[in-house]
């Protein structure tokens, strides 16, 4: 085998070996299904793919040549443009992977992990001042207490255009708004709004112990979060429309 050939082979297979552990990142750790979706990151991920796969060793064929005199200077630039873009593409993913499912007003919002505000971390609880490195949490949003404190909470979001639920510091445990939960919990039935009977079929027949739904507002495409109403338990978010 010419060493032309063995250098793309090794390097083909290296940037493989590197992209299969990049998928297992992402989609098994920090992007599970739906959320892959919900957060749109597939061009992300298809860009970061053909640099590491396809381009980088398709460069290396290209200007490998034994005689060259400049042989491993250019080897050594494609190889560290290909890592910078590597790095750079999985750091993307993992600042902008989902943290938090919080629960806040009627629906279920998404935050990214790039989109927590963390001005206040001092008043955080312990438990939400870090993102797991294994999927989203559930959590909720501490509802106002005053009228006072509503208003200033409406007045943050409408003229501020920043949402309590990328908020740590007012984040609680989900069992603390169990009742608003039930509350404004939703109908299977009402699914049927949205998305074909076929569809709905498909996505909750394995969850026999979800008989109601509330809504969830992601970055790219807004989801359903099946829940179990007497018990105010989230059962699976699937790949469904709450709206129009």
């Amino acid at each position: 085998m010419s060493k032309h050939l063995k250098f793309f082979l090794t390097h083909l297979s290296v940037s493989f070996l590197i992209g299969v552990i990049i998928v297992g990142i992402i989609f098994l750790v920090w992007y599970p299904a739906p959320f892959a979706t919900a957060v749109g990151v597939t061009q992300i991920f298809l860009m970061l793919l053909i640099i590491d796969v396809i381009v980088g060793p398709l460069l290396g064929l290209l200007v490998y040549k034994e005689a060259k005199k400049t042989l491993k200077f250019d080897l050594t630039i494609i190889l560290i443009i290909q890592f910078s873009a590597l790095v750079y593409g999985f750091y993307s993913l993992e600042q902008g992977r989902p943290a938090w499912i919080v629960w806040h007003g009627d629906r279920f919002e998404l935050v990214r992990k790039n989109d927590i505000i963390l001005e206040n971390i001092d008043q955080v609880q312990l438990e939400f001042q870090n993102v797991s490195w294994f999927g989203p949490q559930f959590t909720a949003v501490k509802p106002a207490v005053s009228a006072d404190e509503q208003k200033e909470d409406i007045f943050k979001e409408v003229l501020g255009g920043i949402s309590l639920a990328q908020q740590p510091e007012r984040y609680v445990e989900l069992n603390q708004v169990k009742k608003q939960i039930q509350q404004r919990a939703l109908p299977l039935k009402e699914l049927e709004q949205y998305n074909s009977q076929a569809e709905i079929e498909n996505k909750i027949v394995k969850y026999s112990e979800a008989n109601a739904w509330l809504p969830l507002k992601a970055n790219a495409v807004d989801m359903v979060v099946l829940i179990n109403k007497e018990a105010a338990e989230v059962i699976k978010i699937v790949d469904l429309r709450p709206w129009h």
